[in-house]
C-alpha cells in the first residue's frame, strides 16, 4: 500500500513541477548521466548550485529574473535531486548509506558546464550548495565564488533526526517509502517555511518550488546521505582552503540558525582574509530571498574583481 501510494505521489510531483529548463546526458565515469540545467539570460556565464532538500527552483523563483540582463545564468540541479540523476546508481537504492561527496558532485556540474558553457564561469552555492561551490574552486576553473550561508568548517554536533533517518541504510529501506507516502503538504510547507525563519517565506515559494519533488524515494535517500555524510567532506576540504586563489563573496545572516554565521563565515573568514564578508543582521538562511539586492552586489563585486 505505501509503495502504490508512494509511486502515486511521485508521479504527481512530476506532472506538477516538471524540468525548467535542459536535461543533458553528462559522460561522467563509465556511465552518462542526466543533469538538468536552466539555462537564461546573456552576459558573463553565472552557475548556481542549490541547497540541501532544493533544485534549480529556488533560483528561477525570483534570483535569475533579477540577474538575466547581464549574466547568462546556469542553474543545475545537483545530483539525485530535481531532475539530476545520482553519479552511480547505487547512491539512490534502499538498503545503504553512501553518497556523492561534495568534490564529486563539484566534477559532475563542471563536466555538464563545459557542455554548455565558455571559459571558467562565476560559480554561487547556497547552503549545501556552496560546500559544493568551494569544492568547485578547489578542483576545477572558476572565475569568482559567490557563497550564501555555506556550510565551510566542521561543526559540533549532528544534524537532526531526519536525515540521519533517511539518510542511513535501514532508513532508506524502510522509512522513506512511508514518509514518500505519508508525509501531507500543509507539514511539506511548514517545513518549508522553517527553512526561512526569522524571515517570511515569500508568498508563491511554495507554489514555485516544487519540495514534493524532494519527497520522492530516490530523492529523500539522496538527500539524507550526502547531509548525513558531509561533515567528513568539509573536514578534509578546510585543510585545503588556503589553496583557493580567486576572488571570493560570502553573504550570510546573522540570525541564521541552520548555518550559523559564527561557526562558518566568521572562522572562514579569519582563515581566508581575502573573502569579502557581508553579513545581514537579522537575516535568517535564505539571504537570497530575504535580501535579494545585497545577493546581487555581491554578485557584481565577483564579476567586478574577476
Amino acid at each position: 500500500m505505501a509503495e502504490a501510494r508512494a509511486r502515486a505521489r511521485e508521479r504527481a510531483a512530476e506532472a506538477a513541477f516538471p524540468p525548467e529548463g535542459r536535461i543533458l546526458d553528462v559522460p561522467f565515469r563509465d556511465r552518462p548521466v542526466p543533469v538538468h540545467a536552466v539555462v537564461r539570460g546573456r552576459g558573463p556565464d553565472l552557475v548556481l548550485i542549490h541547497g540541501a532538500s532544493g533544485n534549480s527552483r529556488d533560483f528561477t523563483f525570483d534570483l535569475i529574473d533579477r540577474l538575466s540582463d547581464r549574466y547568462r545564468c546556469i542553474a543545475f540541479d545537483r545530483p539525485g535531486l530535481g531532475y539530476t540523476g545520482n553519479t552511480d546508481p547505487a547512491y539512490a537504492r534502499a538498503f545503504t548509506s553512501r553518497a556523492e561527496s561534495p568534490a564529486e558532485q563539484a566534477a559532475l556540474l563542471a563536466a555538464a558546464y563545459a557542455e554548455l558553457g565558455d571559459g571558467p564561469p562565476l560559480v554561487l552555492g547556497h547552503s549545501f550548495g556552496g560546500t559544493v561551490a568551494l569544492a568547485w574552486g578547489l578542483g576545477h576553473p572558476a572565475r569568482a565564488l559567490v557563497l550564501l550561508a555555506p556550510v565551510a568548517l566542521e561543526w559540533q554536533g549532528g544534524l537532526g533526526a531526519i536525515p540521519t533517518l533517511t539518510g542511513s541504510a535501514a532508513g532508506g529501506g524502510l522509512a522513506v517509502p512511508l514518509l514518500t507516502a505519508a508525509v501531507p503538504d500543509g507539514l511539506l510547507r511548514r517545513i518549508t517555511q522553517g527553512i526561512f525563519v526569522p524571515d517570511p517565506m515569500p508568498a508563491g515559494y511554495f507554489a514555485h518550488i516544487g519540495a514534493q519533488l524532494t519527497l520522492r524515494r530516490d530523492s529523500l535517500r539522496s538527500n539524507g546521505r550526502q547531509v548525513n555524510g558531509l561533515k567528513p567532506h568539509v573536514t578534509a576540504m578546510q585543510a585545503r582552503y588556503r589553496e583557493l586563489a580567486l576572488p571570493i563573496e560570502w553573504v550570510h545572516g546573522t540570525a541564521d540558525t541552520i548555518v550559523p554565521h559564527h561557526v562558518h563565515a566568521l572562522p572562514f573568514k579569519v582563515r581566508h582574509p581575502a573573502t569579502n564578508l557581508t553579513l545581514l543582521d537579522g537575516v535568517g538562511h535564505m539571504p537570497h530571498h530575504a535580501d535579494p539586492a545585497a545577493v546581487v552586489a555581491a554578485i557584481d563585486r565577483a564579476n567586478a574583481a574577476a
